[in-house]
């Protein structure tokens, strides 16, 4: 297990997230005092997880793959949903980071292979394209 994450998506529940040799991404939560059995989401990731909650029982974890872009895959409260590229140029190997501000918002910053930040978010409809944060 390398690489943990973890967010609180709702009370008494904590999820975790990692990466195993292979460079999948693997899960598991805590609800009612005990952790389920861990299970794979797949990927192949070339960074660690970053992940946020964006209402009660909602969540999206990001990582960088080998391909440099990132992905994203999200828990809608039922079901996982399948890995999306969200695109980019990003660092191999460096984590992306992830926040939220509220329902139905969240905002994902990585470093670029130009050393740079770059910023991407969900405006509650639609991905807004990839903005250069300057230093």
């Amino acid at each position: 297990m390398r690489d943990v994450a973890a967010v609180s998506r709702g009370r008494g529940r904590i999820d975790q997230f990692w990466i195993d040799d292979a460079g999948a991404l693997w899960h598991r939560e805590l609800a009612d005092g005990s952790w389920s059995a861990p299970e794979s989401l797949g990927g192949t990731l070339a960074s660690g997880p970053a992940v946020t909650a964006w209402a009660d029982d909602e969540m999206e974890v990001f990582a960088v793959f080998r391909d440099g872009a990132l992905w994203d895959r999200y828990w809608d409260g039922v079901a996982w949903h399948p890995w999306e590229s969200l695109g980019g140029e990003l660092a191999i190997g460096i984590t992306p980071a992830a926040s939220s501000w509220g329902a139905d918002r969240l905002d994902v910053f990585a470093p670029g292979r130009d050393g740079t930040t770059w910023h991407r978010w969900w405006d509650g409809t639609r991905w807004v394209e990839w903005e250069r944060l300057e230093p």
